[in-house]
């Protein structure tokens, strides 16, 4: 810190910006200057220099004084919170609250503040602070200030003091859609195998929920993307996973034989296929589509759509005009004609105005998503699931993509967000998105992100979000530095985490929080203080404070999402084999030798198999045992935690080996385009699934370990 001058620090300071942390390994780092000046210019803030430092700083102060009211006020349902006032100083300070449900609230409480007045060009700027009482009820109310003859306002927003948890214990499958097809998809996994999933799952088995992998949006011209955690856009979603059959106009479609021998061809294509092919199974899907959106809708129907796009609004309007835009000049929106790079540009709108039908072809594909995700769900609560479907949350978005084009005054486009360097990843990992400015959100009282998560609980019994601690603090990385020169930048959680709660709270849902990796102590229990449940995947759940052997099932945390495994490791049965110690050596990603990785992960996993051996699930070692016994403990070790949710990876179910991803990667491995397949490497259909006794069995361990037999 004694390196870094003065003015930097503290300016970094106002704006969030970390200028040192602790590592993996505990040890105290300093944030190298370059990297604190381009975090800083990502978030429109020039401190390169001593004067532009100062310049900067006297900025930031001229612009907090001559705000009215702070752009967004937050408290939590229950407690009280105070919000400050800036007037002429002297004059008085006329406030009143309206609510939600249109009723108004007056006689705020006065708080002592002997802050001094401020001289802004000569006018002597006051403070004041108030209080918003506990009893406000949960929602979105507005705060108005009266000055004169002007109404100032700022919106209010009351989240929920707790989340209720769902009664009981419950367990679910965990899956990537696209890897799962079934007789009658396209090529890849769709909605309604997800709805006969969980159907199977929930009738069979006893299933409470189905955990998908991001369902979000990518761009719908070749190459698609395959990282379902790269998306072009978190609000909407991806039209590859429509069952075309599904929408009830295509009953209409004159040739519908034509149609039924495109599936049968994209079929055979894939089953011949090593990996999975989205640009193939779009390509033929996308056809069919059209020839079911030139139907013509009954009057109830057109009804609906009508319904849908209204409330949808403007950012549908935009989420289609971006795809038309990119069928014409490509997915890059940085490579577009100048006069189209905004979406608030007369370009853009004349553009839309002259291919609406292209345009209207998107909004199209967003309502049948919509009507297909609420059949999912509506199924899955009715075959018996308490939850239903679990949607994922992704990180962040692709910086060429929608999103990025369409909310690029609220992200951060100069730097990127990732993961410092931690015991798994060794070199730190960079995730190629743009991060979410603070600044702006809270300018804007976090609409953009209140519309995401509203969006994504609308089909929903709940919610993972990866890696949570990004609401609190993420990982900065300048563009063109290594993910090693990057720093922490902080978030308003109370706002971030406050709004999840509301959504989750009014959708009646389970917010469940990927709370792996470097994390601050504290977070956990706050996450576990609103309500909202942690990950534990049992490979990662070591005693860090006793002897460093596995945590004892006991000490698991209770509101947690508990698993073995997780997407970024092979399935259980690769792990057991060191698959994912080969892969890393083989793409080298490794930063010691093979053979001292390879040797670390026996004596973990073998104090695993100790850990099994003491609780009586196990005898013999894996050899005398077999994979598929090892596998079966595992999960019943589970069971002996005190975790309200458990997951069965449908990986795990079967038998499979390979592993969907390999962090650190793109190119390097398939990543995101591994088919199901068995233990012999076969793929596997659905309907292979239902009829698998290994699935079976392991659904059973599940269900005993949730509801053990009195």
């Amino acid at each position: 810190m004694a390196d870094l001058p003065e003015s930097l620090v503290e300016l970094a300071r106002r704006y969030g910006v970390a200028t040192e942390y602790e590592d993996w390994t505990g040890r105290s780092i300093t944030v190298p200057e370059t990297t604190l000046i381009g975090v800083l210019d990502a978030l429109g803030v020039p401190a390169a220099t001593e004067n532009l430092r100062a310049a900067a700083l006297t900025d930031h102060d001229r612009q907090y004084w001559a705000s009215a009211l702070p752009p967004v006020i937050v408290g939590r349902s229950g407690s009280t919170s105070s919000f400050w006032v800036h007037v002429t100083h002297g004059d008085p300070v006329r406030l009143w609250t309206r609510l939600e449900d249109g009723s108004v609230r007056t006689g705020l409480r006065q708080l002592e503040n002997n802050r001094a007045p401020y001289d802004l060009d000569g006018r002597l700027i006051g403070e004041a602070s108030f209080e918003l009482p506990a009893d406000l009820p949960v929602g979105y109310h507005e705060l108005h200030l009266q000055l004169g003859t002007s109404d100032i306002s700022t919106p209010i927003i009351v989240s929920p003091a707790s989340l209720m948890p769902p009664p009981g214990r419950t367990w679910g499958l965990a899956t990537q859609l696209y890897s799962v097809r079934s007789q009658n998809s396209w090529g890849i996994g769709d909605l309604t195998d997800l709805t006969d999933l969980a159907v199977w799952s929930a009738t069979k088995h006893g299933a409470g929920f189905v955990l998908v992998n991001p369902l979000h949006a990518a761009a719908p011209t070749a190459p698609m993307e395959p990282s379902p955690y790269l998306p072009t856009s978190r609000r909407f979603v991806n039209p590859i996973y429509l069952r075309v059959e599904a929408i009830p106009e295509f009953a209409y479609v004159r040739h519908r034989g034509h149609i039924r021998k495109a599936r049968e061809h994209v079929q055979a294509r894939a089953q011949k296929s090593r990996l999975i092919d989205r640009d193939a199974a779009w390509k033929v899907k996308r056809a069919a589509l059209k020839a079911v959106y030139r139907v013509k809708r009954s009057a109830g129907r057109e009804l609906a759509y009508e319904a849908y796009r209204e409330r949808q609004g403007a950012s549908l309007d935009e989420f289609a005009t971006w795809c038309a835009l990119t069928e014409k000049y490509g997915a890059d929106w940085h490579e577009w004609p100048e006069e189209l790079r905004h979406p608030a540009s007369p370009a853009v709108a004349e553009f839309a105005a002259k291919h609406a039908e292209a345009v209207d072809f998107h909004r199209w594909l967003q309502w049948q998503l919509d009507d297909q995700l609420t059949t999912a769900q509506a199924t899955s609560v009715a075959a018996g699931m308490g939850l239903g479907i679990m949607h994922d949350l992704a990180v962040g978005v692709d910086p060429n993509g929608a999103d990025a084009w369409a909310l690029q005054d609220v992200l951060a486009l100069g730097v990127t967000a990732g993961a410092p360097p931690d015991e798994f990843n060794q070199l730190g990992q960079d995730w190629s998105q743009p991060p979410w400015r603070p600044d702006e959100l809270a300018n804007r009282a976090y609409a953009p992100f209140r519309a995401l998560v509203n969006s994504l609980l609308r089909h929903a019994g709940g919610v993972r979000i990866d890696h949570i601690i990004g609401l609190f603090r993420l990982w900065w990385i300048p563009k063109g530095a290594p993910p090693t020169e990057g720093t922490y930048v902080r978030y308003d959680h109370e706002a971030m985490i406050g709004i999840v709660a509301l959504e989750a709270h009014r959708a009646g849902a389970v917010v469940v929080g990927e709370d792996l990796g470097t994390v601050e102590p504290w977070v956990r229990d706050y996450l576990s203080e609103r309500g909202l449940f942690g990950t534990s995947i049992l490979w990662f759940e070591f005693d860090r404070d006793g002897d460093g052997g596995p945590l004892h099932a006991e000490r698991w945390r209770e509101y947690c999402l508990s698993s073995v495994t997780t997407h970024d490791l092979p399935p259980t049965p690769g792990y057991l084999a060191g698959e994912h110690v080969r892969l890393r050596d083989e793409l080298g990603l490794l930063t010691r030798p093979a053979e001292e990785e390879l040797a670390a992960d026996r004596r973990q996993q073998e104090s695993w198999l100790d850990e099994l051996r003491r609780v009586g699930l196990l005898s013999g070692d894996l050899d005398e045992a077999g994979v598929d016994q090892v596998v079966r403990a595992l999960y019943q070790y589970l069971g002996r935690t005190p975790s309200r949710l458990l997951a069965l990876s449908l990986a795990d179910a079967v038998g499979d080996l390979r592993t969907q991803n390999q962090p650190g990667t793109s190119d390097e491995y398939p990543n995101w385009r591994v088919p199901l397949a068995g233990p012999n490497g076969k793929k596997m259909l659905l309907e292979a699934v239902f009829t698998d006794p290994r699935a079976a069995a392991l659904a059973e361990v599940m269900l005993r370990a949730v509801n053990p037999p009195v």
